[in-house]
């Protein structure tokens, strides 16, 4: 069974982007528009978790911390569009990894590729 790749993003065009260029590449992808949309689906075949930072409501590293709480750990690529050497430190000490938007398709095939092995 394909595992399934999840992607968390208020912003509609960057989350069909994304799916689109994850599902032409042959994954299984299913889309949140938001923090408290992604928390109440089922979570149990995701392979990983691609999620913006700066959302309404709850911010990416939010949602991390919450996943954390909940004792849910896969691995999570952080995007953003206003990295700071804050916002790395923080991702690091989560575990997550952190792109700056729009992604660089290679490092995020990598970060795929590197979850789903």
């Amino acid at each position: 069974m394909q595992r399934t790749i999840a992607i968390v993003d208020d912003d509609h065009a960057a989350r069909d982007s994304l799916r689109f260029l994850l599902e032409v590449s042959g994954h299984t992808v299913e889309v949140f528009a938001s923090a408290a949309e992604s928390l109440g689906a089922e979570k149990r075949d995701l392979a990983c978790l691609i999620l913006d930072h700066h959302m309404p409501h709850t911010t990416g590293l939010q949602l991390v911390e919450q996943l954390h709480a909940d004792g849910f750990n896969i691995p999570i690529l952080l995007i953003t569009g206003g990295p700071s050497s804050t916002l790395a430190a923080r991702a690091e000490t989560l575990g997550v990894a952190l792109l700056e938007k729009p992604p660089n398709e290679d490092e995020l095939m990598n970060f795929i590729y590197e979850s789903l092995s």
